[in-house]
């Protein structure tokens, strides 16, 4: 391997995109475990409408067209390279480490093939339409996008969500969760703050099976499906041995003004896994990678890298509850903004970003 070879460890967004802007002027090595990058925002709608679902993939053979595609997991980094669970050593002139994070299914698939994701949506989709009572437990942006998904597709189930925090969207204006209540009482999406459950449900998420559970306020809700709607984890295990970087509590690197890995200049972290302090959304992971190539960019030239990043001093959203409802917050020269729910489906809503993936990540 030359020093113009850049591994990339992670196909998400941000390691995707960064793959595609460096892949005409360097000799690109994405490392993954699964066959095409998906664009996990539309997993919820391709649970509820398993139609859907092949939209959401975007095989990497069919838009890397210089580099190469090694489908396997890190488990160990070192300032000169990757070693893969298969044995195999990858050598790095530059390396990105743009592995993300896990989420509880169905938001983001179990398994490594684009078939087996397809497979597990679809079954889990005849025990949802199976179901009349529908819990979710979390009311971030995930568990009330996923209600607004089934409420378009089935408006006569019930559905319940429930969260121990005391508001929905803490970070954001009230003037933002006004409209977001309003909305889901008007699709009819009954929400409980301020407690969770004394105890899990008795049956498996995504499976069919009546049960009864009671929050810590005392209610008892009977509900015949219920959904996993919260717990973030950085994918971040391979770093444990400690030959490259130390990690934060949440299994977070830290990260200069330019991306770079604390205490390296040819060695990169972006999307979730970095220690930036903002929201981790596949938005922010592509602008980190926007970032990162322009500095690889200019290594590769003898150039010194200025590109640096600089978060939002406000956090930003667009949550959809279906096709075209939802809420958001944009930046604006003024400031933040809150938007109505068609901007919210003009930019997200409608196709959950199947447009922008296609043109970016289509056939060359």
């Amino acid at each position: 391997m030359s020093g113009r070879t850049v591994v990339v460890v992670g196909g998400g967004y941000g390691g995707s995109a960064l793959a595609k802007a460096l892949d005409a002027e360097a000799e690109v090595v994405l490392v993954d475990p699964r066959d095409a990058f998906v664009n996990t925002a539309g997993s919820l709608r391709a649970l509820t409408r398993p139609e859907w679902g092949g939209a959401m993939f975007f095989p990497y053979e069919q838009w890397l067209t210089r580099g190469r595609v090694v489908r396997d997991r890190a488990v160990s980094v070192d300032a000169g390279g990757v070693t893969l669970a298969s044995g195999e050593r990858i050598e790095a002139g530059y390396l990105v480490l743009a592995t993300g994070s896990s989420y509880a299914y169905p938001a983001k698939p179990v398994s490594d093939s684009t078939d087996e994701v397809l497979d597990d949506l679809r079954r889990t989709h005849k025990e949802l339409a199976g179901a009349e009572r529908v819990l979710i437990l979390g009311a971030g942006p995930v568990g009330l996008e996923l209600a607004g998904e089934i409420k378009e597709v089935w408006p006569h189930k019930q559905v319940t969500v429930v969260d121990p925090a005391e508001r929905l969207l803490p970070a954001f204006p009230e003037e933002l969760r006004q409209e977001l209540h309003r909305q889901l009482d008007e699709l009819d999406v009954r929400v409980r703050l301020g407690g969770g459950l004394i105890a899990p449900p008795a049956t498996e998420p995504g499976q069919v099976g009546t049960f009864t559970v009671t929050t810590a306020g005392g209610e008892e809700i009977t509900a015949d499906i219920w959904f996993r709607a919260h717990g973030v984890r950085t994918n971040s295990d391979y770093l444990a041995d400690g030959r490259l970087t130390s990690r934060n509590a949440q299994g977070q690197v830290p990260v200069t003004e330019t991306l770079n890995v604390t205490g390296y200049d040819h060695v990169y972290a972006i999307g979730d896994i970095t220690d930036v302090p903002e929201a981790k959304m596949a938005g922010y992971a592509m602008q980190h990678a926007e970032v990162v190539a322009r500095n690889i960019l200019a290594q590769l030239n003898g150039e010194r890298p200025t590109a640096t990043y600089r978060p939002l001093p406000h956090p930003m959203i667009l949550l959809p509850l279906g096709p075209r409802g939802g809420v958001g917050q944009l930046p604006t020269p003024d400031g933040p903004a809150v938007v109505p729910a068609e901007t919210v489906s003009a930019y997200k809503g409608a196709d959950l970003f199947t447009g922008r993936f296609t043109e970016q990540f289509g056939p060359a």
